[in-house]
């Protein structure tokens, strides 16, 4: 990780530039993978296991025997950490429901608001360099507590044509039995148009690779909606000298080994303090089994040195972290200062590792600067909020004239009418 030096705001751009592929280029290789699954469905999702996971597929749809295999395989202590996981999750994700909303607004005019479920929703949960069982409890949960009808999970198989145990088990548990063997691209057009298997859905969750991203983006021009636009994983620390550098380290290189295209940024208050981070982060990746790709990671990302907090601060809102680390004095005052982010850890004992995992929050984020005018995924993400109104005829007598009005002068004649028909009628029967 290189060190730059109290950059100037037009710096920014450069210092911070997050290795992104041409989009252009992705989707051009996206758009045949979701035209043959649109022509020829089912087959076209073997095929691509075929080709891209090297297995042969017989059946897409994961069996219960499969799933009960897995729950009989899968380490106690494991099935316990989930459990606890599961548990803080859906203690943190039900308190955000929000009742429903009754307004009258002037008399006899009522006004309310309701949530309800997305009825369809798909889940990808990545299976690649690591199968991601704990994204199952961060989309699979809030679905579950939202209501949603019908929820189906897509996930890539391994070389045998399995379901990594834990993905399955987790699922189970949550009540998810519709589980399809199939990643990438070709899961996101599944679930967009809708194969023999695989139900078409409303909205598709979950993070993935640049393919993945690209096709839920192209998804979006199908009538389906998107959690949200989310590419490789980022993590911002910023730390002064009351940070502890192995602990600011430990969280960079934990960012680090998600894939050679996720992105750490270190913001230090000075550069004896960057030092000392970068020389822990060189001792820990030694002995990391995936240090490799971690190394990788790390090529592209940057140590920036800021001695002026208010600059800092400016910085780290310019750059909108999907995960902001805060480990510096005074924390509450800095907190308070963030405006872009997708989810803060705040202080020397909160690693991301723990909101990646069980602490409750949801781990499902925005990338790539999203985080400026996205939210990571919650409750309200599988909900969409109708508005409804009922008015009597005295709130129509106080409210008309209004209506009446403004009708007229948008030269909308037919609008006023639909107000002045019914006054005239009010008026002869009361």
């Amino acid at each position: 990780m290189k060190i730059i030096l109290n950059p100037t705001p037009s710096e920014w751009k450069k210092a911070l530039d997050r290795p992104v592929h041409k989009m252009k280029d992705i989707k051009k290789i996206i758009k045949p993978i979701m035209a043959k699954v649109k022509r020829q469905g089912d087959k076209a999702l073997k095929k691509f296991a075929l080709e891209y996971d090297h297995v042969e597929i017989k059946k897409l749809l994961v069996t219960r025997e499969e799933i009960q295999e897995a729950k009989d395989h899968l380490d106690a202590e494991l099935k316990a950490a989930i459990h606890v996981a599961k548990e803080n999750i859906e203690k943190f994700h039900l308190a955000q429901e929000s009742p429903t909303l009754e307004v009258e607004v002037m008399e006899g005019v009522t006004c309310m608001r309701k949530s309800i479920p997305i009825q369809k929703v798909g889940l990808y949960i990545p299976g690649g360099t690591a199968p991601l069982f704990s994204t199952v409890l961060m989309l699979g949960i809030p679905a579950n507590l939202a209501g949603c009808e019908e929820i189906v999970l897509c996930t890539p198989p391994n070389k045998e044509g399995k379901i990594h145990p834990a993905i399955l088990y987790t699922a189970d548990l949550i009540g998810i039995d519709k589980i399809v063997k199939a990643g990438g691209a070709q899961a996101v057009a599944a679930m967009t148009y809708g194969t023999e298997s695989v139900p078409k859905v409303d909205k598709i969750f979950g993070p993935g690779n640049q393919y993945v991203t690209a096709a839920k983006q192209l998804a979006t021009n199908l009538g389906v909606a998107i959690d949200m636009p989310a590419g490789p994983s980022e993590v911002l620390v910023y730390a002064d000298d009351t940070a502890i550098p192995e602990f600011v380290a430990s969280d960079l290189l934990s960012q680090a080994e998600h894939g050679a295209d996720s992105q750490v940024v270190l913001v230090a208050s000075t550069e004896k303090v960057a030092k000392k981070v970068l020389k822990s982060v060189d001792e820990q990746l030694e002995k990391l089994p995936r240090k490799e790709m971690a190394r990788k990671a790390l090529s592209h990302s940057v140590a920036i040195v800021m001695s002026n907090e208010t600059k800092a601060l400016e910085l780290i809102n310019y750059y909108a972290p999907e995960h902001l680390i805060i480990a510096v004095a005074n924390e509450e005052e800095v907190v308070n200062g963030i405006v872009n982010a997708g989810s803060v850890f705040i202080g020397n004992f909160t690693p991301e590792a723990a909101g990646d995992y069980a602490s409750g929050t949801n781990h499902t984020l925005p990338t790539n600067g999203y985080a400026r005018n996205y939210s990571g995924v919650s409750l309200d993400s599988f909900v969409k909020k109708i508005t409804y109104q009922k008015i009597t005829a005295k709130g129509l007598q106080q409210l008309g004239p209004t209506v009446e009005i403004m009708a007229k002068n948008e030269l909308l004649e037919a609008h006023k009418q639909a107000v002045s028909i019914r006054l005239a009628y009010i008026k002869n029967h009361h």
